[in-house]
């Protein structure tokens, strides 16, 4: 029963690290080519992928999310929002004139 789940564990970290590698961009892998680590991946249990995990990669800092650059919402940039409250002076102006018409 532990060696079938040694085994499972064994089998689920390479197929994971495997993903991984694959999936990222080759100027963020580290240390060999990204062939190179696929073959240490995939031919060394437990010693590749780990450390595929732990040195292969750039991590981003952080909570792992990428960093954006500029407002992430509309709310937060800074141009959106001028040109939001031009636009409701401008139409606060545009009824008042119309309503100053009609009187």
């Amino acid at each position: 029963m532990a060696r079938g789940i040694i085994a499972v564990l064994s089998i689920a970290l390479t197929v994971f690290a495997l993903a991984d590698c694959v999936q990222t961009e080759d100027e963020k892998v580290r240390g060999l080519p990204k062939w190179a680590w696929i073959v240490l991946i995939v031919l060394i249990p437990w010693v590749g992928p780990i450390t595929w995990l732990f040195v292969g990669k750039e991590r981003s800092s952080g909570t792992g999310r990428q960093q954006r650059k500029g407002p992430t919402a509309p709310d937060e940039d800074p141009d959106f929002l001028r040109q939001l409250d031009e636009d409701i002076r401008r139409e606060r102006r545009e009824r008042r004139e119309q309503d100053g018409d009609e009187a």
